[in-house]
């Protein structure tokens, strides 16, 4: 059961992150009138989401 709840959360990890470093992105552009960090921020946050999506699925199962 606990696998379960580990691997559906999943489902909000990636979204996320990938929102989150949009939103942050986004507020810097209008911050400093830039208009690239959003995307650099982006691409941040779906690495980030994808790190943890790895660490995630390569974890050993507690019972081992």
């Amino acid at each position: 059961m606990v696998m379960l709840g580990e691997y559906s959360s999943l489902a909000f990890v990636l979204p996320a992150a990938t929102v989150i470093g949009w939103g942050a992105g986004y507020l810097l552009d209008r911050a400093f009138h830039t208009s690239f960090l959003y995307m650099v921020f982006l691409i941040l946050g779906i690495a980030a989401g994808f790190v943890q999506l790895i660490r995630t699925v390569t974890r050993k199962p507690h019972g081992d």
